[in-house]
């Protein structure tokens, strides 16, 4: 069900948003205070290019 989804997400527009994402994670990796911050653009950029059947869960 979210196959659709996910193409029509990617081809209209989820590349150029994931590729932003890796794009401003990469500069981030050069100093030890951007590394967590990297890891989390990186982490959204899977999100980003298939958004559509993920779930966000809050972990403890």
């Amino acid at each position: 069900m979210s196959i659709l989804p996910n193409i029509l997400w990617f081809a209209l527009g989820g590349f150029i948003v994931s590729l932003a994402y890796i794009l401003g994670g990469i500069p981030l990796c050069i100093t030890i205070i951007g590394i967590p911050f990297a890891t989390q653009h990186l982490k959204m950029t899977r999100l980003a290019i298939l958004p559509f059947g993920f779930r966000v869960v809050d972990t403890d």
